[in-house]
């Protein structure tokens, strides 16, 4: 079938080409690429994470998100271990530090393997053993890590080489593996194998499952049986969003993100954007203020959905009795001579990663996936890596392990369909932490509202609010720049671009019906086209 797909490594697209090529669709083409970005983009993504995904049929009209993210652990147990598996480390971003906890209690319950299982059963035309052919081929011959992939795992060496076990994979002769060496993980094969016959049986209570318990039960870990047992991927409706003369569709919770990005949207939709110069100090500064107003009405957000009912939450945050405050709150300071208030938020796991499909049909899949930053170990004879996602402080807010067992931890990942008369117009996401729903928000723009080709889209230079200034990646016009900083806006200008700016992987069907892809280059982005 001919379809387009974008990802974060030349691998991971091939995968999902292959797919396509065989005649399978748009679900069969994602999942068979993130089974092996769980290899090929080792830097960013495990096999043992979590993730969501997007789907809209345009045959029939119908979307559907898929969240596999995960559960608090712990269901069935009296009591805690002692001592519990639960360190911290400290990683060097440059300019800043950021700490980070791993070990057997920072594991949350994974919801890769269920969810892209269930995808493909409900959706895929080819079977799972064909899907997992990339992947196991990848872990049986190894692949070379692009530079992005070895860079990243470089800056998380505290992480990657934490215990022996990681030690033995990622170290070549006392330094991180470089660019360009082979990245192999013993015993992987096996357990891809054993997925492929089996299914997510493996994972539920097969061998694999059981590998993995043991191993939390021997060290200090939380994960039960009943936790893996009762896990379940969830569907939901999207939240679907006016723009312009586009539809946006968004997920819900778990997403924290697609609300917040609704929210943010809503906001821009009250300003003729594309009449201003793309760059320009006026364009730059309604994004700030629009960034600005949302890290404030996050605070209202994460307060009410702690205990309000998911959908009638949802629906008072994004109803224009409580937006239009915000809107004339941008619009009063966007055109007096101050700067907005910005508040900070916290950050969120930045080790993510993104695909985006569209096939022949215009069945569209937007995927994100992590693993936090990975637990710092593998679990002894399966070459599977589990995730951190307990150990990321900003997903719990309220303190480590205080979430109940089986509560769905909530989660920025944001993946994105624009619809124009009911047809795919763009799939979209980016991983980056609190970052995804600024890149996300500037590509939609670039593409909605300036008519921006797709690559000029992704890749264009972007702004991000944090820490109460914006950070303003290399690419802006300086110009601009300082006009900002003479108004009052703190600026703090970045000499490069960067991956802290997302990775925006996006696909599109413009209105002649040609496919188009644009990897996002910060991330070392790949397209593929069949």
């Amino acid at each position: 079938m001919p379809g387009v797909i974008a990802a974060g490594d030349a691998e991971t697209v091939k995968a999902g080409a292959e797919m396509l090529d065989q005649g399978g669709n748009a679900v069969d083409a994602a999942v068979a690429a993130a089974f092996a970005s769980f290899i090929a983009e080792i830097g960013v993504v495990h096999l043992g994470g979590s993730g969501i995904a997007h789907l809209y049929n345009p045959q029939t009209g119908h979307s559907l998100v898929y969240d596999f993210f995960s559960n608090a652990p712990g269901l069935g147990r009296d009591g805690r271990p002692s001592p519990l598996d639960f360190e911290q480390v400290m990683i060097d971003f440059g300019a800043t530090t950021q700490d980070f906890f791993l070990g057997r209690a920072s594991v949350a319950v994974p919801g890769n393997i269920f969810g892209l299982c269930r995808m493909a059963a409900d959706h895929g035309r080819l079977p799972l053993a064909k899907l997992l052919e990339p992947a196991i081929r990848l872990a049986r011959n190894g692949v070379r890590l692009s530079t992005f992939q070895a860079d990243t795992c470089d800056l998380l060496a505290p992480l990657y080489t934490h215990t022996e076990g990681m030690r033995a994979v990622f170290l070549r002769d006392g330094r991180m593996i470089q660019p360009g060496q082979r990245f192999f993980i013993p015993h992987l094969e096996e357990t891809l194998t054993a997925l492929a016959a089996e299914g997510e049986s493996v994972a539920r209570h097969g061998r694999l499952a059981q590998a993995i318990l043991v191993d939390q039960s021997e060290n200090g870990g939380l994960l039960t049986t009943a936790d893996l047992a009762q896990y379940q991927a969830l569907t939901s409706q999207s939240i679907r969003l006016p723009y312009r003369q586009f539809e946006i569709l968004l997920p819900p919770l778990s997403s924290n993100g697609g609300v917040l990005t609704a929210f943010t949207l809503k906001l821009l939709a009250h300003f003729e954007v594309g009449r201003l110069r793309h760059g320009s100090a006026a364009h730059l500064r309604l994004l700030f203020e629009v960034m600005a107003a949302t890290t404030r009405a996050r605070a209202r957000w994460d307060a009410a959905s702690q205990n309000g009912a998911a959908a009638e939450t949802v629906a008072q945050f994004l109803s224009d009795a409580f937006v239009q405050p915000y809107v004339a709150e941008v619009r009063q300071r966007w055109h007096g001579r101050y700067a907005g208030m910005a508040v900070s938020e916290p950050p969120g796991p930045a080790n993510t990663s993104h695909l985006s499909v569209i096939d022949g049909d215009g069945l569209a899949v937007s995927l994100t996936t992590t693993a936090g930053e990975s637990a710092g170990y593998i679990v002894p004879g399966t070459g599977y890596i589990p995730n951190n996602i307990m150990g990321e402080a900003d997903l719990h807010p309220l303190g480590f392990h205080s979430r109940p067992a089986g509560q769905r931890i909530p989660t920025m990942m944001t993946p994105v369909i624009v619809l124009l008369d009911g047809r795919t117009r763009l799939v979209l996401g980016s991983g980056g932490s609190i970052r995804i729903r600024s890149a996300i928000l500037q590509v939609l723009s670039n593409l909605l509202d300036f008519g921006m080709m797709l690559d000029d889209a992704v890749n264009s230079a972007r702004i991000h609010l944090e820490n109460g200034a914006l950070q303003c990646e290399a690419g802006y016009d300086e110009t601009a720049v300082s006009e900002l900083e003479n108004l009052g806006y703190p600026v703090n200008r970045w000499p490069t671009r960067s991956i802290y700016f997302g990775g925006a992987h996006s696909v599109s069907r413009p209105p002649d019906g040609r496919l188009a892809a644009a990897g996002d280059n910060r991330r070392g982005g790949a397209v593929g086209y069949v």
